[in-house]
């Protein structure tokens, strides 16, 4: 280990100890942000998505307990809800982040408690839909990491994970297996035009169900549920938001007003809002699932957490795994750049800016959600690469990475189309970004050891969507194995 690596990951390592959260007496998550700058807004409390990285860092380095408390209290969390103008938050529902609250002029431990935001108190007020999955994630992998399978049958946490089950498995407003999703409610939480199917949070659910499969009995009724859910999700991302240059030639080729059960063109896909970027982009080679799918909407930006998770959690089988990274490497300056990955490519310019983001001034092109580069997903790069065979590209980005962000005191996020620039708003010592690199270091370090939040391929489950029957125009309803068939262990 260099010097310079070294340094690195103590800065890194520094960054993520002094964002330790307490509350009574022990560690119950990390904050956003220690920027030496004022504190605004709310980046002092803990985001449950932000906190998935922070427990990758710290299942690496063996800190397994942090983590053990932090599944407890948002569990606990869950069952209280939120309230906003006589609306209380749907029952299931996780909180995006929670504060601890002290009485001023008190120390540590006086008459604390812990506030949570459900949504009545975020910038749009929207409500999570990513932080209960996230949780499940984090759950999983601390079982992994620690062997410790009583936690997951402890009653406030059992029930946590019951009422995530009951609340995303409910029937909706539609024929779909994929969740409908309002702007604003993951990760990119403000308005970037992602309403409707995001491609983010579809693939975080199919990693939430598989979790929740593995965290359940096998004799539980929730968990035939989970299964059937996860088999028709996984049949209709893959063949539907799977982009490649058949697929392309496929989809400007349809015709389009179809009805009847016969129909080539079930979304109503017309060929002439294919831009000429994804054409040019995939004449090349290689691959992606597109960002998002509904009724006369196809979105073929480039969304990288949801293309990363879907290789690390096993929903691209290996030949869209192989596409997926042949596509990162001819276009490794435009998603990757020179500190750290797109979240989405391209960024909305002049009219769609305007009309997607409500000429939103914090992502503006190229800036933030809109085109920004994030270090935080340097770790689900490095986990898909390894999942991909791919880690000597994961480790060359990761050596020229990992150093600057140090050097630059581990930005939130990077402007410009290659990702030059410290984010004009972005925040200094940004706790995921630290906490990514140490995760990602972690993988690159020994490719062989265990990764507690990736999935293996699980056959019970490929079987399953193989013989999968769909019933209406390769959608949805699928049968569920026997309650006794196994879910293999990765």
């Amino acid at each position: 280990m260099t010097d310079d690596v070294a340094s690195s990951e103590a800065s890194a390592a520094e960054v993520l100890r002094r964002a330790q959260l307490r509350f009574g007496g022990e560690v119950v998550g990390t904050v956003a942000a220690c920027d030496p700058g004022p504190v605004l807004l709310n980046y002092r409390e803990c985001f449950v998505r932000d906190f998935a990285v922070s427990a990758a860092a710290l299942l690496a380095a063996g800190q397994a307990s942090s983590v053990r408390a932090f599944i407890v209290t948002v569990a606990r969390l869950q069952a209280h809800g939120g309230a906003d103008a006589g609306m209380r938050a749907a029952p299931g529902l996780m909180p995006a982040s929670f504060a601890v609250v002290r009485d001023a002029g008190k120390g540590e431990g006086a008459d604390e408690r812990i506030v949570a935001d459900f949504g009545q108190r975020a910038i749009g007020r929207v409500a999570p839909i990513d932080a209960a999955l996230w949780w499940l994630l984090i759950l999983r992998a601390y079982r992994r990491a620690t062997g410790d399978e009583e936690l997951q049958r402890a009653p406030d946490v059992r029930d946590a994970i019951e009422g995530i089950l009951s609340l995303y498995l409910q029937p909706q407003f539609e024929m779909l297996p994929s969740l409908l999703v309002p702007d604003g409610s993951a990760m990119i939480d403000r308005r970037m035009g992602v309403y409707g199917h995001p491609l983010d949070v579809q693939v975080l659910f199919w990693a939430g169900l598989r979790a929740a499969c593995e965290l359940l009995d096998a004799d539980d009724p929730l968990r035939d549920r989970a299964f059937e859910r996860l088999v028709a999700l996984g049949l209709h991302l893959r063949r539907h938001y799977w982009l490649d240059r058949s697929r392309i030639e496929e989809i400007r080729r349809y015709p389009v007003e179809e009805f009847g059960d016969a129909r080539r063109n079930p979304w109503n896909l017309h060929p002439d809002a294919i831009p000429t970027w994804t054409m040019a982009w995939l004449s090349e080679g290689g691959g992606y699932y597109a960002g998002n799918l509904g009724p006369a909407k196809l979105d073929p930006r480039f969304f990288a957490l949801g293309n990363l998770l879907a290789v690390s959690t096993g929903l691209a089988p290996a030949a869209h795994a192989d596409g997926l990274f042949s596509l990162i490497e001819r276009h490794e300056r435009d998603l990757l750049g020179e500190t750290g990955v797109k979240l989405a490519y391209p960024a909305l310019e002049g009219r769609d800016w305007a009309l997607l983001t409500g000429s939103d001034q914090k992502n503006v092109p190229w800036s933030y959600h809109n085109g920004g580069s994030w270090p935080m997903l340097l770790w689900p790069l490095a986990s898909a690469a390894r999942a991909a065979g791919r880690v000597e590209l994961a480790r060359r980005v990761l050596q020229d990475a990992v150093p600057r962000l140090h050097r630059d005191d581990w930005p939130e996020y990077y402007d410009g189309p290659y990702g030059g620039l410290i984010g004009r708003r972005a925040r200094l010592r940004q706790t995921w970004s630290a906490a990514a690199a140490l995760a990602a270091t972690a993988l690159m370090r020994d490719p062989e050891a265990d990764d507690p939040f990736a999935f293996a391929r699980d056959e019970a489950l490929e079987a399953a969507l193989d013989g999968a029957e769909p019933v209406m125009d390769d959608e949805t309803t699928v049968g569920s194995p026997p309650v006794d068939a196994p879910l293999g262990e990765p």
